[in-house]
């Protein structure tokens, strides 16, 4: 309302964006409910990825927000309306204030889960847009050019942008499950070989569930005369001990194999 009234593009940038937020925080409340949610026989994995789904959601709806915030700006540089400066700037010192509260409320978690974090960037922005609109009004008040809010509106649609791009990037990879950021498959595949009774490992996947949850698969070939000597839960304990100390995973699968049975498999992945 305050922009609509100033005539504040930047105001009304930074406004709407807060809308989103304020509606992608709420998403990322649901989510994280539904992410809580028990497995069942039919989500073995539980609701978890719930997360995953708001993040994109939260990215598409900031991705609509620059494109406007961009287009208008460009149209409103060749022609500035008059703007309301004192209205502008009491409006954006609340809004900064707000802003760093909520910064504040949602640091603890951002590291944790990727919804969280696409939260946590959008106040993020939101914070740094108010204070874009707010030297815009003080540079309008003092010396009356007025270009400088179509300014301050394309600074915050940019600063929405590479952040955005970013939390879309990651929560794509997960939904295409690839390999988690940090997971080197090569190293890992080495450590598996240089295990004791181990001749080789193939059909090697590691994905991410959702955010802190990295999960691998793996079929290890096993020494015969290991096996036969009942030495396979050895060997399990030793591939679960090396891969937790080198590499950053949740939840490992293997499958152990006699040498014989590669030739059972349909196909498989070196």
């Amino acid at each position: 309302m305050g922009g609509l009234i100033s005539g504040s593009l930047a105001l009304l940038a930074d406004a709407a964006h807060m809308l989103t937020d304020a509606a992608g925080v709420g998403l990322a409340l649901l989510a994280a409910w539904f992410a809580s949610r028990p497995a069942t026989p039919e989500r073995t994995f539980g609701y978890q990825r719930s997360e995953v789904l708001a993040a994109v959601v939260n990215a598409l709806l900031l991705f609509g927000v620059a494109g406007f915030v961009l287009v208008e700006a460009v149209r409103r540089f060749t022609s500035p309306p008059e703007v309301a400066t004192g209205l502008m700037l009491g409006v954006a010192v609340v809004g900064l204030v707000a802003n760093t509260i909520s910064l504040l409320v949602l640091r603890g978690g951002q590291q944790e889960s990727l919804n969280v974090r696409g939260a946590y960037l959008e106040v993020l922005g939101d914070l740094l847009g108010s204070a874009a609109v707010i030297v815009a009004a003080i540079v309008i008040a003092l010396t009356g050019y007025t270009q400088a809010d179509p300014i301050a509106s394309a600074l915050i649609g940019l600063m929405i942008l590479p952040r955005t791009w970013g939390l879309l990037r990651e929560a794509v990879d997960v939904l295409l499950e690839a390999t988690p950021r940090g997971v080197d498959l090569t190293q890992v595949r080495q450590h598996l070989l240089d295990t004791p009774g181990v001749i080789d490992a193939h059909d090697l996947h590691a994905w991410t569930i959702t955010s802190g949850l990295p999960v691998l698969s793996v079929h290890v070939v096993v020494a015969q005369d290991v096996l036969a000597d009942g030495g396979g839960g050895r060997v399990l304990d030793s591939l679960g001990v090396c891969l937790a100390g080198h590499f950053d995973v949740e939840h490992c699968t293997f499958q152990l194999e006699e040498p014989t049975h590669q030739g059972h498999e349909h196909a498989h992945h070196d």
